[in-house]
Order: structure tokens, then sequence, then C-alpha cells
């Protein structure tokens, strides 16, 4: 069954958290008065809305650059991203001066597009593929297998998988009697990330993987293990969006103790939901844990919940369009 080159562990995270803690922020693990009310229990929010370039992508996407060989750095990179993770590559692209081209679907927001060139400059160059993330994920791959170039994935990768669990080596740190944990699912790199940090440090923790009912591969492949291709729709999570592979399946079943679904109307609610109540911008990715609460569908059952807020990185015309219909 396909593999990762290594199965990252507890000890890769370690790693990853002593590299990046004076690169990155160590974002609030803040308690929520109002989803505690509503859940019945007590709620804690992972913010990393608060995070650099507004995602926690920045994360992996730093530990994976910074391991490059000088040789694979020179040749340049490429990746594919939905956003959040090219802004996060192309912090790295600059710092390290490294030539960078990043595929994105055609449904990539302005923003996210205007904010990696901003940030990367001269080092990026923004590939535009007219097709959904999976069309410009293999595009990307191509691109570099036939080029010779390095292909940085945006989750199946160890060493960014081992960069997106500090965010759970963070949360349990600062709260390790956090009993479940609701982690956006979207490719597997997050989710197995903060699962391997959160089990190492509290054995007994569930971690529930949620994502959109408009792009679900996670649900419907989880009983059998064997991944399954769903019936893609459009979604306001748009980071959550694509496929996964069959490496991070295998290892998210030892991670992760399930998945929750929840709708494109759910989503939207929860968007508005915490703009109006906690005054924080969050982006479909970003809220699907905070939506699974609102509708009764996360397993809290009165014990400790950490949610890991992904992103806020939300086109301003979306954002508003959201708001006045919820």
């Amino acid at each position: 069954m396909e593999r990762l080159p290594f199965d990252p562990g507890i000890n890769d995270v370690a790693k990853a958290y002593k590299f990046l803690r004076t690169r990155v922020r160590h974002t609030p693990t803040e308690y929520s008065y109002i989803l505690s009310e509503i859940a019945g229990a007590p709620v804690y929010l992972k913010l990393e809305n608060q995070q650099m370039c507004g995602s926690f992508k920045v994360r992996g996407a730093l530990n994976k650059m910074f391991s490059l060989t000088e040789e694979e750095r020179a040749k340049g990179v490429i990746t594919c991203s939905s956003g959040n993770h090219g802004q996060g590559m192309a912090i790295a692209a600059k710092k390290l001066k490294v030539k960078t081209k990043i595929f994105v679907p055609d449904d990539c927001p302005d923003t996210k597009m205007k904010a990696m060139q901003n940030i990367g400059g001269e080092f990026i160059e923004i590939i535009k593929v007219d097709g959904d993330y999976n069309t410009a994920e293999k595009d990307s791959r191509k691109y570099a297998a036939d080029n010779k170039i390095t292909y940085v994935s945006s989750f199946e990768d160890p060493l960014v998988i081992a960069g997106q669990g500090t965010v759970g080596f963070e949360m349990m740190t600062d709260e390790p009697d956090i009993e479940v944990v609701l982690v956006p699912a979207g490719g597997g790199g997050l989710l197995n990330g903060v699962g391997i940090a959160a089990k190492a440090i509290n054995p007994k923790v569930e971690v529930w993987g949620v994502e959109s009912v408009a792009s679900n591969p996670f649900a419907i492949s989880w009983k059998s293990g064997i991944v399954k291709e769903p019936d893609f729709k459009e979604s306001i999570a748009e980071g959550l969006f694509g496929s996964i592979p069959q490496s991070l399946l295998t290892i998210a079943k030892e991670n992760a103790d399930g998945i929750i679904e929840v709708t494109e109307e759910e989503i939207m609610r929860g968007i508005a939901f915490m703009l109006r109540e906690q005054r924080q911008i969050i982006e479909g990715a970003g809220i699907v844990g905070i939506s699974a609460v609102l509708a009764g569908k996360a397993p809290i059952k009165g014990r400790k919940t950490g949610i890991v807020v992904s992103g806020g990185n939300i086109d301003n015309a979306k954002l508003m369009k959201i708001l006045a219909e919820n």
C-alpha cells in the first residue's frame, strides 16, 4: 500500500517546533465563552487565522524548504496551492532566494494570489490552471517530473506534516487536558500532524477531521481505508477541496478517530457567526470545526474540546455576501 518516504512521529514534530519557534507565531489557544455555552463544555480555539500569512500553512512550507539541499534550491521548486500554502512557500522562497513556481486552480481567490506575489516578489511565478485543484496539482507534478525539479506538496510530505503538527503541539502544551480535537481534514497534512502531536501528549484524546460534503474524500473512504473519489462540488471552503492520497488516509487511520461532514450552509453560518460574536475573520476551510459544533455534529459530550481554526484568508466580496445572507 502506498506510503510516505517515512511516517512522521512526535520526534519529527518536536524538531519542527524547535526550528519554527523563532520563525512563526505561537498563536493563541483561546477559550471561547460563546461556543462553550453552546457546546455545554469548555471549548478552546487554536487561532491560526492569526498566524503569519493568515494560515497554518507557513509552518510546513518553512520546515520543508529549509531542508532542501543547495543543489535543489538552485534548480528552484514547484508547488500547487489553493492559496494559503502558496503564501507560506512565498515567505520561504524569498528568505532562501529560491525560484518557486506555484500552480493554482482557476477558483483561487484574488486576495490569495496577490498576497503570494506581494510576499515572494521576484522569486514567485504564479501559474493559473484552467481547472480545479486536482487538475492544478496534476499539472504541477507533471511539470516538476518533466523538468526534474523538486516538488513541494502542501500535504503529502513527512516534513510538511511535521511542520503542521506544531499547531497541535502548541495547543496541547497550552491546554494538556483537552479531550477532543477538531481539525480541518483537507489533504490530510494538518489532520495527521495534529493527530501525531495530540495523541503523543495525551494518548486518550480523540482527534476528528472535519470536511465539507462538497469535497469529502476522507468521509467516504474512512470505513474501507481505501481512497475513493467523491463527486466534487463547488465549495466555499476551497482550501479543503481536492482528492487525498492513500498514504495520508492510511496514517490518518492511526492518528485520527473519525471524520465529520458539514454542509456548505453550515460553513457559511459559521463564518458569519464568528465574525459577529467573536470578531474573528475565518475562511471556509478554517471554520469547519466551529461549524460542526454549531450544527451539533461534534462528539463533544461535555468534554474539553480544542478546535483548530486553520486560516482567515477570505475575499472581502465573498465575506460580504455571506454576511448579507446569514
